[in-house]
């Protein structure tokens, strides 16, 4: 019976090639590369026949691994890379006999898991800066274009002062632009994992005492494996330290975090009611099984979706850092399917993030209608700085809020009703209409999406 797990249960990473970076296939053929590098460091080193390494890489492909045979050998010995080693030994055998020996040599299961699921982060965060790249284009794109589009800037739900639409989408990238550089700086910290039984190394060095620097040859060993894995090299064996996978975590909650808030944007402005953004249609896309009308908005669903999912997940590898011993017994077994499941959530997050960005509709005639809800009131605030120096701040607030009452409860322009009040207090104020032009009052919106924009041209050159 097939055990593929196609994501239908899992729609904020379901079809966006998320899965595939972690999958079992994924995890064997990172571990086979933890041990090819192994062996070559170690044949670099003199501490292994070169002709062995060799061997070993023949090997080290997954047709000759059963995954199903690691899977079951975990029930035995409570990791997978028991099974695999000895796998991975026979293979070895069938291709050299005097090299099965070297296979593995040294090494102790969370070396070899710990750098392989190091692998696996390092593809995943390098695809997730890739597609808020590409997020990050999208939504520039649009700022740029929308740098002047009046729109309402709403606080705890109702409308405050005008915004623009370029200001909002501007903060969309920023925030996409932060967790660029955090994905980076965490993918740039990923070490390999090499202490041996305890953190000591002390397998490797007892290997290493037939060349000239055993000290020397076993301290830099952790150095070449890296460099052949794309690995930094760790400062110290870190089997019962995890702030390595604590930092992955963090900046899978800081994504999808952003993220979110990208996508409750998007959720609100989409209702109907309000309709000033839309998801791009396609056939088929945001349909219901039951209402023919419906075009639901489906990339922020999603995005909203892992935004929810990833933080109590993500908590089991912060709790896995308060573990006992050079190695712990269930802590560091906690780790793995969480950190698998944070990673594809992320993945997906990200690549749906890039196609909402891509694909999403502005209206700004609906924000202009939107505008004209209050009849002017959106804008009280710059007529209330206008009127404080003639009539005082008190009385500038009580005259306004009166008007305001009275133009929301008889539906008349608010600009009409003040100009009758000030007439009948003796106060002149010209071109009063004009203080409610939303589009007059949006203060340092069009530089503030400027700035966001020549950031976003810096991130671009970095890249090129």
């Amino acid at each position: 019976m097939s055990t593929l797990d196609y994501g239908i249960l899992a729609p904020a990473w379901a079809a966006t090639g998320a899965a595939e970076l972690v999958d079992d296939n994924a995890l064997l053929k990172a571990m086979l590369a933890t041990e090819v590098a192994l062996a070559e460091a170690q044949a670099e080193l003199g501490v292994i026949p070169a002709g062995a390494a060799a061997a070993i890489r023949v090997a080290a492909v997954p047709a000759r691994i059963d995954l199903a045979a690691i899977a079951a050998g975990v029930r035995e010995t409570a990791n997978p890379v028991v099974a695999f080693v000895e796998q991975l030994t026979a293979a070895v055998r069938s291709v050299d006999p005097s090299a099965a020996e070297y296979v593995h040599r040294g090494s102790t299961s969370q070396d070899i898991l710990d750098t392989a699921l190091m692998l696996l982060c390092a593809a995943t965060l390098d695809r997730i800066a890739n597609d808020l790249l590409a997020c990050a284009d999208g939504l520039a794109a649009l700022a740029e274009r929308h740098r002047d589009t009046p729109l309402a800037g709403r606080t705890l739900t109702q409308h405050a002062v005008p915004v623009t639409f370029g200001l909002k989408t501007a903060t969309w990238l920023h925030l996409v632009l932060d967790v660029v550089d955090r994905v980076r700086r965490a993918r740039a910290a990923l070490p390999v994992s090499l202490g041996g039984a305890a953190g000591t190394l002390a397998a490797y060095h007892q290997y290493a005492l037939d060349t000239t620097d055993p000290a020397g040859v076993t301290l830099r060993l952790p150095a070449l494996v890296a460099r052949r894995l794309g690995l930094a090299e760790p400062v110290f064996p870190w089997h019962g330290v995890r702030t390595p996978l604590a930092d992955v975590a963090a900046s899978l909650m800081v994504t999808t975090g952003a993220l979110g808030k990208l996508a409750a944007d998007v959720l609100v402005l989409t209702r109907t009611e309000i309709g000033e953004v839309a998801e791009e249609q396609a056939p088929g896309r945001g349909t219901s099984s039951a209402m023919p009308q419906k075009h639901n908005p489906v990339f922020s669903t999603l995005i909203a979706t892992a935004a929810r999912q990833l933080p109590p997940i993500a908590l089991v590898l912060f709790g896995s850092m308060a573990v006992e011993d050079e190695r712990s017994s269930g802590g560091w077994h906690a780790e793995w399917q969480p950190l698998r499941e944070c990673l594809r959530i992320g993945a997906g997050a990200a690549a749906n993030a890039a196609s909402l960005a891509a694909a999403l509709r502005v209206s700004p005639e609906a924000m202009a209608a939107n505008l004209r809800l209050t009849r002017g009131a959106i804008v009280s605030e710059r007529a209330n700085v206008v009127l404080a120096p003639l009539l005082g701040k008190a009385n500038a607030k009580r005259l306004l809020a009166e008007v305001t009452s009275a133009a929301e409860r008889d539906g008349a322009d608010l600009a009409d009703l003040l100009t009758v009040a000030l007439e009948q207090t003796g106060v002149a104020v010209p071109n009063v209409s004009g203080l409610f032009d939303p589009s007059g009052y949006t203060g340092m919106s069009g530089p503030l999406v400027d700035r966001a924009l020549q950031r976003f041209e810096s991130v671009q050159k970095e890249i090129t």
